[in-house]
């Protein structure tokens, strides 16, 4: 005999819910409990407009059947997802990962799942992913190393999802962000430089105009005018960020009639190519010539010889920037700008010139 509910109507068993082809839905719970649907969706959400009696009976059968409310569903009646969306400039690259590690872990921290989209340093495709994110309802997102950034805020308001960018490319004013002090970062590596003697020093820089390029360069540029050493045009070469660009560059700086005693590079990847290329020549690093990096990369305590490089906390960056959104999406105070002081590693790859 079927058992009854409190008006004396049959009542189905909890068991019959219990498939493994899919999980029970709240309109399954509903004819469980013969009662409506919305009446399932406020016990659930412990609506007090719903008899407590009733209420705990309904959720009593939940917990029987096995039933998990989704988050889309549940965002539904809340509007909150509690998930946000991370367009990264690529999975593979050593900075993303930190950074994406020190999210993933503040989100989780806050009770948020993440979404991740590799945007392949691509603008066009890094404003599809944000506009997707956009439209799965996420309640935030944290963009990395934006390829447009501030530029298409416009559509971002219109959105009107709260979104924080990581070391933006073109920053802008209404644009909450995450960035590290590229200019007193090259600016202190240097001074280290020139405090070994230096006096020829190269800068191999990022040719796609990137605003953390245009800082280091300002902060390059800043420490020879405060040393009172003027600029050479010869010595300021063009890469892409990545090791290959960086051996061409580092190749044609060492074919030059009066060769650098020293280069700083954009970031770690470029310092890479620079010393293969100098290895190549048969010059010892740093006795022939001093490397400086950006970054502080895993690979930079491994490079031979070891790396001195400027560390960006990648990992609290990232929990920076969640935090930040977290303030945004609740409706709190956030500072627009957060600008974190990089810290000078110095290792074997820096040593006095010999000229």
């Amino acid at each position: 005999m079927d058992p009854q509910d409190q008006n004396g109507k049959p009542q189905l068993p909890v068991s019959a819910l219990r498939q493994p082809q899919r999980q029970p839905s709240i309109k399954d719970i509903a004819r469980i409990a013969r009662v409506s649907h919305p009446t399932v969706s406020r016990a659930l959400q412990n609506s007090p407009l719903v008899n407590p009696k009733t209420a705990e009976r309904i959720r009593q059968i939940a917990r029987e059947a096995g039933y998990r409310p989704s988050a889309v569903a549940r965002g539904l009646v809340t509007r909150h997802t509690r998930t946000i969306g991370l367009a990264a400039t690529s999975i593979a690259d050593p900075f993303t990962s930190e950074v994406a590690s020190g999210i993933e872990q503040a989100a989780r921290d806050l009770g948020y799942s993440v979404y991740f989209a590799d945007s392949g340093a691509d603008p066009e495709r890094e404003k599809k992913v944000v506009q997707a994110f956009a439209e799965q309802r996420v309640d935030g997102i944290i963009v990395t190393s934006s390829r447009v950034g501030a530029l298409h805020l416009p559509l971002l308001v219109e959105m009107m999802v709260p979104v924080v960018l990581v070391n933006d490319q073109h920053p802008g004013v209404v644009a909450h962000s995450v960035l590290i002090d590229n200019e007193q970062g090259t600016r202190a590596l240097t001074e280290h430089l020139i405090a070994f003697g230096h006096r020829r020093i190269a800068y191999i820089g990022d040719q796609f105009g990137y605003q953390s390029d245009t800082e280091r360069f300002m902060g390059y540029c800043g420490a020879l005018a405060a040393a009172g050493l003027s600029l050479a045009e010869e010595l300021v070469v063009r890469g892409d960020g990545k090791p290959e660009a960086a051996l061409r560059a580092m190749t044609a700086l060492l074919a030059l009639p009066q060769p650098p005693t020293a280069v700083c590079c954009y970031n770690d990847m470029s310092a890479l190519g620079a010393l293969r290329a100098i290895h190549a020549k048969g010059l010892r690093v740093p006795q022939d010539i001093s490397v400086t990096g950006f970054d502080d990369l895993f690979l930079a305590a491994y490079t031979e010889p070891p790396l001195t490089t400027m560390r960006q906390p990648m990992r609290h960056m990232g929990q920076l920037a969640m935090q930040s959104l977290y303030e945004l999406m609740n409706g709190e105070h956030s500072v627009p700008q957060v600008r974190i002081h990089a810290e000078m590693i110095v290792r074997d790859s820096t040593g006095i010139a010999h000229v």
